[in-house]
C-alpha cells in the first residue's frame, strides 16, 4: 500500500526517551520544524523542563511521565495524545539502555530489566501506536542498532534485545502490509552515537566502558528519524560504519566473529570504575544532556546516511556498501592471517 505521510509541521509526534541523547535532539529539532510533541520518559522533572523549553519557543507540547516497560502506561500516553491533540501521526520508540560486561557476570535480574525496556518497551509502544495509526495513517519508527544484525561482546544482552527488535519490527511490517494498513514501519540502525549512552548503561566490568569507533553525533540519528516521519522507509542505517558492519557480517560472518576481539578491547577503557556512577537501568538517571562527550573523534554528520536518504542514490549506495563490505572483510582476513 502506498502510505502517504504528512509534513512535520502538520504532525503530532509521540517520542519515548525524550529527555536525553537522541530523543532530546530529535524533540528539539522536531519542535523547530513545527511539529506538536508528546514527550515521554521516566524522569518527570526533566520532562517538565523540556516541555517548558519547547513551549517557550512556540511548540505545542505535552509531557507524560511513563515507563515503556509498562503496557498500561503506554496506553495512557496514547490517550493523552488523543485527548490533547486528537491523536498522533508518528510514534517513535526510542527509549533504551545497555549493560557492559560478560554475559555470565551480569545478574539475571538486570538482563530481564534490559529486555523489558529495549524489547518489550518497543512492543508495547508499537501495539498501542498501530491500534491508532491503522485508522488514521502515519509512521511507526523503532530505534534498533548496528548490533541488530551483528552482536558484539560485552554488550551481549543489548545485542540480543536489538536483534529481537529487528525481528519484531520486520514481522509487524509484513502483517500490516498484508492487510494494507496505511502505516509506514521503519527500523533505524545507528552506529555508536555520542549520547548519554555510557552514563545510562550499567557496567559490571572492572574498568569504565567506552564506545568503539567510529562515533557519530546524535543529530545524524535525529535527521534519520524525522526523515522517516515524512518519507516511508523500511530501514535507515545511521553512519556508514553501521551499513559496513552489516554487509561484512552477511558476507563473511565467521571472519567477523574472529575479529570481534578488537571490539572487545575497544569497549574497555584504561580508567578504573567510578564507584559513584548511577546508571538508568532500574530508575531514571541524569537527563537533559544531548551528549556524553567523547575523547575520540565524533563525526558530526554521516555522508553515507545523508546520501542514502535521497532515493535516487539509495540503490547505488547499497551496491557500493556491499562491495566495500566484502573488500573490508577480505582485508581484515588477510591481516588476521598475517598477524
Amino acid at each position: 500500500m502506498d502510505v502517504r505521510l504528512k509534513k512535520l509541521s502538520e504532525q503530532t509526534i509521540v517520542l519515548t526517551g525524550a529527555t536525553s541523547g537522541i530523543g532530546l535532539v530529535t524533540a528539539r529539532e522536531a519542535a523547530r520544524r513545527g511539529a506538536k510533541l508528546v514527550l515521554v520518559a521516566r524522569n518527570e522533572d526533566a520532562l517538565k523542563q523540556l516541555q517548558k523549553e519547547l513551549q517557550a519557543k512556540g511548540c505545542e507540547a505535552i509531557c507524560v511521565a511513563a515507563d515503556v516497560a509498562n503496557d498500561q502506561e503506554m496506553r495512557r500516553v496514547s490517550q493523552a495524545a488523543i485527548d490533547r491533540f486528537g491523536g498522533f501521526d508518528t510514534w517513535v520508540n526510542n527509549a533504551g539502555v545497555s549493560i557492559f560486561g560478560r554475559l555470565e557476570d551480569v545478574p539475571l535480574e538486570d538482563q530481564r530489566r534490559l529486555f523489558e525496556t529495549n524489547f518489550w518497551g518497543v512492543v508495547h509502544g508499537s501495539m498501542v501506536a498501530v491500534e491508532h495509526l491503522k485508522q488514521r495513517g502515519g509512521a511507526l519508527i523503532n530505534i534498533g542498532s548496528e548490533v541488530s544484525l551483528r552482536a558484539v561482546p560485552l554488550q551481549g544482552m543489548y545485542s540480543a534485545s536489538k536483534h529481537a527488535v529487528k525481528g519484531f519490527t520486520d514481522s509487524l511490517r509484513s502483517e500490516l502490509e498484508e492487510v494494507k494498513a496505511p502505516v509506514s514501519v521503519t527500523l533505524v540502525k545507528p552506529a555508536a552515537i555520542d549520547t548519554m549512552f555510557l552514563e545510562h548503561a550499567k557496567n559490571v566490568m572492572d574498568v569504565e566502558a567506552q564506545l568503539p569507533p567510529p562515533v557519530y553525533a546524535p543529530e545524524a540519528v535525529a535527521e534519520a528519524i524525522l526523515h522517516a516521519a515524512e518519507h516511508p522507509r523500511r530501514d535507515i542505517y545511521v553512519g556508514g560504519a553501521s551499513k559496513l558492519v552489516a554487509t561484512a557480517s552477511a558476507a563473511m560472518p565467521r571472519m567477523v566473529d574472529r575479529i570481534m576481539s578488537l571490539i572487545y578491547r575497544q569497549q574497555r577503557s584504561n580508567r578504573p570504575v567510578n564507584p559513584a556512577h548511577r546508571d538508568s537501568l532500574h530508575a531514571p538517571g541524569p537527563d537533559m544532556k544531548e551528549r556524553g562527550g567523547q575523547e575520540r573523534h565524533v563525526f558530526e554528520t554521516s555522508a553515507y546516511t545523508k546520501a542514502s536518504l535521497r532515493p535516487r542514490l539509495a540503490t547505488t549506495l547499497a551496491l557500493g556498501a556491499g562491495l566495500a563490505g566484502v573488500a573490508a572483510a577480505t582485508l581484515l582476513r588477510k591481516r588476521h592471517r598475517t598477524a
